[in-house]
């Protein structure tokens, strides 16, 4: 069962709902402010192949929040990579995690 399910999320990607405080390293007052957020965000499969790997390679926590800082960068505020190019992410003081995949 954990076999299919980690091979279907990297075929079709997963569904990762957090609450944390999440936005671009920007300038106070900037609407995009780090803050904290509850966000459902599909990521791809490729995001979950790069998850994996680290894990499977013994990267800890923080370097899957990285990888997943930078997913949701892209996905949430970057729109797939049309605006807000050049901006770094803030995701810290995770509350909760979790992932879906169906």
């Amino acid at each position: 069962m954990r076999a299919r399910r980690r091979a279907r999320a990297k075929a079709d990607g997963f569904v990762f709902h957090t609450r944390a405080r999440f936005g671009f390293a920007a300038p106070a007052g900037s609407s995009d402010d780090p803050r904290v957020r509850l966000i459902t965000q599909y990521l791809s499969g490729e995001v979950a192949r790069e998850l994996f790997a680290a894990r499977d390679a013994g990267g800890g926590e923080q370097q899957q929040m990285v990888i997943l800082a930078r997913a949701l960068g892209h996905a949430y505020f970057r729109d797939g990579g049309l605006r807000a190019h050049g901006l770094g992410i803030a995701f810290t003081d995770v509350e909760f995690a979790d992932f879906s995949i169906d």
